[in-house]
């Protein structure tokens, strides 16, 4: 699998500690539908990074030999926009454990149906939806049990 970061340890993105991978490549949807410089992106530190290649089943081993993590979490950039890569670590990592997969997407569920289909063959999914928009208000969001940086952008648990 193509990554940018792995965080091993994380606790910002979700409401137990968790393995945190960052993906690889974002259009700017967000910022290109607002008509604002990818430069503001939360993210945009994210696009000069270079490129890590991992086998997914390493990522998978590191997890489990970790006792802190509970979940994986998926964001950086869009994780949509590399699907297949995702769908094959998620499908290994079902091989391991059920814990709790997160992904965070600008997409909004719509968009990205059928993506979103196939993933439900799958226990534990968790997708943060919707797009980042400078200036509007923060909110609390209930299924991840952290603050959004916009609140137009939410989780819903899909399986």
């Amino acid at each position: 699998m193509r990554i940018l970061t792995l965080i091993d340890e994380d606790f910002a993105n979700y409401k137990k500690p968790s393995m945190f991978i960052g993906t690889i490549k974002c259009k700017g949807k967000c910022c290109i539908e607002q008509n604002l410089p990818l430069s503001i992106c939360q993210n945009n530190e994210w696009r000069n990074k270079p490129v890590v290649h991992i086998e997914s089943d390493l990522i998978c081993h590191r997890y489990m030999k970790n006792y802190i993590t509970e979940a994986l979490v998926i964001g950086g950039l869009e994780p949509f926009e590399q699907f297949d890569e995702i769908f094959k670590l998620i499908s290994m990592f079902r091989n391991y454990t059920n814990d709790d997969v997160v992904i965070y997407t600008g997409y909004y569920p719509e968009e990205i149906i059928d993506q979103v289909e196939e993933l439900m063959q799958f226990k534990n999914i968790i997708i943060k939806f919707g797009r980042y928009i400078p200036d509007k208000p923060s909110a609390f969001d209930e299924v991840l049990g952290i603050t959004l940086a916009s609140d137009n952008q939410f989780a819903e648990r899909i399986s």
